[in-house]
């Protein structure tokens, strides 16, 4: 599974202005549904869906990276959408420090192990170091998207 399969262009999100946890998945909800538009997910469902699973426990993974995630009945595939903060905010993460890149995951109900191989490869991508300084140098949603797919292109040459 690629992140080339998860994300478009125009679900990469620069400087996203937020100042809490919550005020985050609210603007990446709004987006979410924005881009999914004719798929019939609201920005009420998938926030709803967001605020669900970090009752559960935080998605915020540590090293300032956060993947929130959920299934929704009305998604036709697998969506992603990933944005850098303009200014890191606290995410109650693993190892409480605030969270500065985000990684939004949504699959359909019935996504089962796809739902779960995708977390793995989105989170494999953003353990690395050197992704992750790279994304955080980038200035343009086009340069982060780059800096995202290159390295789910190069690991197939691998």
């Amino acid at each position: 599974m690629d992140i080339a399969d998860l994300i478009s262009p125009d679900a990469v999100i620069v400087n996203l202005r937020a100042a809490t946890k919550k005020q985050a998945l609210q603007e990446l909800a709004k987006r979410a549904a924005d881009l999914m538009g004719a798929e019939g997910t609201s920005e009420r469902d998938i926030f709803e869906v967001l605020l669900e699973r970090e009752r559960l426990g935080t998605t915020g993974v540590g090293a300032g990276i956060a993947i929130p995630h959920g299934k929704l009945g009305a998604l036709p595939k697998l969506r992603g959408l990933f944005a850098k903060l303009d200014k890191p905010v606290d995410f109650e993460a693993i190892d409480e420090q605030p969270v500065d890149l985000i990684f939004l995951l949504l699959a359909p109900e019935a996504a089962g192990a796809d739902h779960l191989k995708a977390l793995a490869r989105v989170s494999r991508l953003l353990r690395d170091k050197g992704t992750c300084d790279k994304l955080r140098g980038a200035e343009t949603a086009e340069a982060l998207y780059l800096i995202l797919t290159a390295q789910s292109a190069s690991s197939h040459a691998a």
